[in-house]
């Protein structure tokens, strides 16, 4: 059954891939990044559909939860996405500032727990992903591995759809150049963009 009707609030969740340089002054702007391509989609078929971007770039879950009040549930969304956790992983090889496993898990499951108790909505988790374009982007595996897990087994617990990112771009890299997805193995291109926007879409109805 599709998770999607028309006239619903869909809100996007996450960090600067769901961001995209999205414009702060017009709340409506979804930026160029896969939102704006999920929305043309599934406009053909939900022309009222209403959806809103509220990533933030350079956020980890942590900086999800300090604004969650305000960036999700004041909103009042009928079906909430969440892409968050690449930033987790990143900050522990550039700023020396890890996220464990067991943090992120803690801040997945305070986000899940207030939109099942207080919205009782369905939710898409889509996993965090990198390609290994910039060197010492392999060593991130180890650390990123681990989130994709927690993301996996939350989902699973709370009932929420799966995306599988990670391995929907290892899967398109075998056919694909890495650079044309992701140039620096975090954020997508344009083509990336509609690689996620397509398999959202897909989830969804």
């Amino acid at each position: 059954m599709a998770l999607i009707h028309d006239g619903m609030t869909l809100l996007f969740q996450g960090d600067s891939v769901t961001d995209c340089g999205r414009s702060r002054e017009d709340t409506t702007d979804l930026g160029p990044g896969y939102p704006r391509f999920a929305a043309e989609e599934l406009a053909k078929r939900y022309p009222n559909l209403r959806v809103i971007n509220r990533g933030i770039s350079g956020n980890r879950s942590g900086d999800l939860v300090a604004r969650w009040e305000e960036d999700c549930l004041a909103l009042k969304p009928d079906l909430l996405s969440i892409l968050i956790g690449i930033n987790d992983t990143w900050r522990r090889f550039d700023a020396n500032s890890p996220t464990t496993a067991a943090e992120y898990e803690a801040n997945m499951r305070r986000l899940l727990t207030d939109v099942r108790d207080r919205l009782g909505i369905p939710v898409v988790l889509m996993e965090p992903f990198v390609l290994e374009v910039q060197p010492g982007q392999a060593d991130w595996r180890e650390d990123l591995d681990a989130k994709i897990d927690v993301m996996r087994r939350l989902a699973r617990e709370f009932g929420c759809l799966l995306v599988p990112l990670d391995g929907l771009f290892a899967a398109e890299s075998c056919r694909t150049p890495m650079e044309r997805l992701a140039a620096d193995g975090v954020h997508p291109t344009e083509e990336g963009a509609r690689l996620i926007a397509r398999a959202f879409v897909e989830a969804v109805q």
